[in-house]
């Protein structure tokens, strides 16, 4: 199987079997899925990446990837269970191994993204286990909701992830102010205070780059 880049999203094929339907000799297959799985997630391109057409995409995994290493720079004084963060950051898309990075560009409302995501992490629980899987499915759930303060720092570390992704390619690939739009489709929606200092900097640092050009 191989991924489709579309005009406006990457989407997966559709020939997952949803594993509450495979019986007998098909669930033993269960490990196989779940490399098929993890493994989309390893290369499966974001879609605003390729829609913006930079260099190298950034895959679904490296952006998890890097928003759990970053879950390391808090600790107890910021208020905050750093484990569940990290567990979270590794969760919170890994529906789109399954539905792929759907966007508002790929013709597809909140709500039936909601709920298409919501049956790929139901299917993913039945292919790792009820307790590991029950433990990625409330992770997921609770991101969804955001309603702890975990799932809130999540969110602010998954926009913060995108803006200095967007940096870096403004900087690496020299397209200066050309991804303007995602800095502004996140001003003001950061809450934790660690995190509003780091786009501080970061904002700081752009600012000073840009000027140079």
């Amino acid at each position: 199987m191989t991924l489709r880049s579309s005009a406006y999203c990457t989407v997966l094929p559709l020939v997952f079997i949803e594993c509450d339907r495979l019986t007998g000799s098909a669930r033993s297959f269960h490990y196989k899925r779940i490399r098929i799985f993890i493994g989309y997630c390893e290369h499966l391109k974001r879609t605003g990446w390729v829609l913006r057409k930079v260099d190298e995409p950034e895959t679904v995994s490296g952006h998890m990837y890097r928003m759990a290493i970053m879950s390391f720079l808090f600790d107890d004084d910021d208020g905050v269970d750093r484990d569940r963060v990290m567990k979270m950051c590794l969760v919170h898309d890994m529906a789109e191994s399954i539905v792929g990075d759907l966007t508002p560009h790929c013709g597809v409302s909140d709500e039936d993204k909601h709920q298409r995501e919501v049956a790929a992490i139901e299917s993913f629980r039945s292919l790792v286990g009820q307790k590991a899987g029950t433990e990625m499915y409330d992770l997921f759930m609770e991101y969804e909701e955001q309603k702890t303060k975990e799932a809130k720092v999540v969110k602010d570390l998954d926009k913060f992830d995108m803006i200095l992704q967007a940096f870096e390619y403004e900087t690496d690939q020299e397209r200066p102010g050309t991804l303007e739009e995602f800095f502004k489709s996140t001003e003001g929606k950061f809450t934790h205070p660690k995190i509003i200092k780091l786009i501080e900097q970061l904002y700081k640092e752009r600012g000073e780059k840009l000027k140079s050009y």
